[in-house]
Order: C-alpha cells, then structure tokens, then sequence
C-alpha cells in the first residue's frame, strides 16, 4: 500500500509504452490499459522481468464507458489507491471534414474526449480521499493549435482537451489533485508512420522530412523524451504547476516557416 500506483492508457504503444516504462523503473505499481491485448500483455511481462514491476494489465476500449469504469475498480480492487492518472490513449482518422462520418466523429471524441474527462471524474473520486491527492496528466498534441487540415475530430477533441485541463484544475486543486497538460509535437511513433496518398502508397518518410523542416532541432521527438517530461511533471519537483498544459516539439510551434525559406533569406545564417 506505500507504493504509488499509476493508470496509464494507451499503453501499448509509443509514448504510452515509454511512460509505462518510466514509471517502472520509480517503482510504480502500473496499470496499463489498450485495446490491443497481445501487445499490453507483452508489455506487462518485459516491465514485471526488466524491473520487477507490479504491473495490472487491462484490456478494454475506452470508447465503451463500462470499460473506463472497469479500469478504476481494477484498479482500486488490486492497488486501493491511485496516485497517477496519464489519459494518453487515441484514436484518429486522417481525412478532411468533406469526407468524415458521423460515427468517425462521435468516435474520435469519445476515445480521445470523454474518455479522460470520465476517468478524470472518476479517479479523482479516490484521490480526494487519500491524504496526498494526485496528478491527472492530459495528452495533447501541438496540432490543437497548429492543425493540419484533415484531422477535425481529433483537433477538436486536442483543443477541449486543453480547456477542460484547465477547468479541472480549478475544480480539483483544493483537495491536493493537480492537472496538467502535455502536447507533443512530432513524435516518431506507430501513429506518426500510417500517412497514405488516395492510391494507398506511403507517404510518411515525405511528410516526416517536410515537417522536419520546420523543427528548429531538425528532428522529431523520441517518446522517452515525452515520458521523462510526464514523469517530472508528476513529481515533487513540479508540485506548483496545474492548469497548465506543457509543449514538447522541439521548437515548432512558434516557428513561422521552414528552414528551406530562411536560408533562400540568409544562406549563411541558418
């Protein structure tokens, strides 16, 4: 019951699987839930045979919301006590609004929205009773303020994703529960490898370089590095910091054009 014990979502995969083993090797109980089964019950193996990890693996789909409500009482059944919720699964389409559903859509909110809005309610039901409160992580994306154009849903969900980080803040900070926000930038993961033009060819490694361009460290980010940025925000030494949502995208946000434009502007200066 001394250790700390963290929900991560999405776990599978990316930055959640690099989370997973940040946490672990803090001596974190985890409890890791995907909907892809195999791969989350490999994941618990490696971590429990790497790190001794005390790891609860639960497979579920987090648009159904009797799956989000079976995670926590797992959770509380096994550990009593969670200290870190990380909301970091998603699901997305890449297609324009001209040819996006309406169950696209209501999908995409219910993974990537209401999802870590519920698990937000209902986590945070434990921690205001525990004497340390907790930390809610919200996953974001850089493109909540920079979209591309065929992403609405998804965008969307980002953007209030963003907002309620910061309403939640203000509802759960008096009992000692913090919320913070995390937005990635381009981060090489499976989701940043699946890009498609109409007639199915892969087109990831041209809209990677293109991007890249535009990055001011000239590279896409690793998910360790998101990880490490997650674990800190969750510790002591971030104690003073909620409401607030984090950018991590090695300087792209802010940049106006490629490195391409600057030097046709100054060749000898970038």
């Amino acid at each position: 019951m001394d250790k700390r014990v963290v929900i991560i979502t999405g776990a599978a995969g990316g930055i959640g699987r690099a989370t997973a083993e940040k946490f672990a090797t803090e001596n974190f109980r985890l409890v890791l839930s995907d909907i892809a089964e195999e791969p989350l019950k490999t994941l618990a193996a490696d971590l429990k045979n790497r790190y001794s990890a005390d790891c609860l693996p639960v497979v579920g789909d987090l648009a159904q919301l009797p799956d989000l409500e079976q995670l926590v009482a797992q959770t509380i059944q096994q550990f009593g006590r969670i200290d870190v919720l990380v909301n970091n699964a998603a699901w997305r389409t890449l297609e324009t609004l001209r040819t996006m559903e309406i169950e696209t859509w209501e999908k995409t909110l219910r993974v990537c929205l209401t999802a870590p809005v519920f698990l937000t309610k209902w986590v945070a039901q434990h921690m205001e009773k525990q004497a340390n409160g907790g930390v809610i992580i919200n996953i974001s994306s850089v493109m909540a303020a920079r979209p591309s154009g065929c992403g609405p849903a998804y965008i969307a969900a980002k953007g209030a994703l963003e907002s309620l980080t910061a309403e939640l803040a203000i509802t759960y900070g008096r009992k000692g529960i913090r919320v913070v926000g995390v937005a990635p930038g381009y981060i090489d993961t499976e989701l940043s490898n699946d890009y498609v033009d109409p007639e199915g060819e892969n087109i990831s490694a041209k809209i990677t370089a293109e991007l890249t361009g535009f990055i001011p460290m000239a590279r896409g980010g690793k998910s360790r590095e998101v990880a490490e940025a997650i674990f800190w925000l969750c510790s002591p030494q971030a104690s003073y910091i909620s409401g607030t949502t984090l950018t991590i995208d090695g300087g792209l946000k802010p940049n106006f054009n490629s490195y391409s434009i600057k030097k046709l502007q100054f060749p000898n200066e970038f």
